[in-house]
C-alpha cells in the first residue's frame, strides 16, 4: 500500500505529487484544505517518498496504487489534485474510474506525449556516490555543478535522508528511474476520457501546457477548463501557492 498522510475531515482530497517530488511538498497547501472542510490524503506514489520500491513503474501501475488505497480506506466518492507526474496519474485515474471521482485538478501538464527533459537532473543525481558517505554540504556541491537554480536543487534535496548513521541515501528509487525514464512523458491513451467537472492549472512561464494544446485536452476532459498563474514555471503551487489555492478551492466548492 501507497503511504499516505491525512489530515482533517470532510470530503477525501487526494493529493498526488510529481516526478522526483513526496507528499510533504504539499503539506502546506493541504493543511489549508484540511481547515477547510477536506479530509486531506496527501500520497507518495510508489518508488517516491516512504513509498514501497518496485521495478515496475508506469502510470497504469500507479493509477492501479491509487485505487487501491481508496479501496483500502473506503474512498468511495473523492476529488483528486495531481502535479505533472501525478497530474497524468490522476487523469488515467478518473478515466478508468469516473465514478469515483467527482471533479478533478490537474497542476502543469497535458495528457500529450512529453519527450525526455529530465536529462540534466539525472546527471545530477546520479553523480552522487553515496558509497563515499557523502554529507549533506557535499551532495549540494556535487549536485550545483549540473543543476544551477538553487530552487530546484532545495527541491530534490528534499529526498534526501539518513538511511542509517553516517549514510545519506535518496527516497525515490533512481535505479528504476534510469531505466524507466520514457515512462515518465507517455500521453494518456488515446480512449481516456472523463466527462466530469476537471480544472487544468497552467504556469505562465511553463511550456509544459501550450496553448496549442487545448484541443487535445478537450477531447479527454470534455467538461474542463484551462486556467493561468502569470509570472510561475512548473511548481506553480509554490512560486504562487495564494493564487493557487484559491483556484482550487473555488472550483472544489
Amino acid at each position: 500500500m501507497i503511504y499516505s498522510k491525512i489530515e482533517g475531515t470532510g470530503k477525501p482530497l487526494l493529493i498526488i505529487h510529481g516526478f522526483l517530488g513526496m507528499s510533504d511538498n504539499w503539506k502546506t497547501i493541504g493543511t489549508q484544505f484540511a481547515a477547510d472542510g477536506f479530509q486531506v490524503h496527501l500520497l507518495d506514489l510508489r518508488n517516491h517518498g516512504k513509498s514501497f520500491h518496485s521495478d515496475e513503474f508506469n502510470y497504469e501501475i500507479m493509477a492501479q496504487d491509487v485505487f487501491d488505497y481508496c479501496n483500502a480506506n473506503n474512498l468511495e466518492k473523492i476529488s483528486i489534485l495531481g502535479h505533472s507526474m501525478g497530474g497524468k496519474t490522476a487523469m488515467l485515474f478518473a478515466a478508468n474510474h469516473p465514478e469515483m471521482v467527482e471533479k478533478l485538478i490537474v497542476a502543469d501538464i497535458g495528457p500529450k506525449f512529453y519527450p525526455q527533459h529530465h536529462q540534466i537532473i539525472f546527471e545530477a543525481l546520479n553523480a552522487v556516490d553515496f558509497s563515499l558517505k557523502p554529507s549533506r554540504a557535499e551532495v549540494e556541491e556535487i549536485m550545483s555543478h549540473y543543476i544551477t537554480d538553487f530552487g530546484t536543487r532545495q527541491f530534490l534535496l528534499k529526498s534526501l535522508y539518513w538511511k542509517e548513521p553516517g549514510q545519506l541515501a535518496f527516497r525515490f528509487n533512481l535505479a528504476v528511474f534510469n531505466l524507466n525514464r520514457d515512462e515518465i512523458g507517455k500521453p494518456l491513451p488515446e480512449d481516456a476520457v472523463f466527462n466530469k467537472p476537471t480544472l487544468f492549472i497552467r504556469g505562465g512561464n511553463s511550456n509544459y501546457i501550450l496553448d496549442d494544446d487545448f484541443p487535445k485536452i478537450q477531447q479527454h476532459f470534455p467538461d474542463s477548463r484551462i486556467e493561468t498563474i502569470p509570472n510561475v514555471g512548473h511548481w506553480l503551487h509554490a512560486e504562487n501557492p495564494k493564487m493557487f489555492y484559491e483556484m482550487t478551492s473555488l472550483f472544489l466548492k
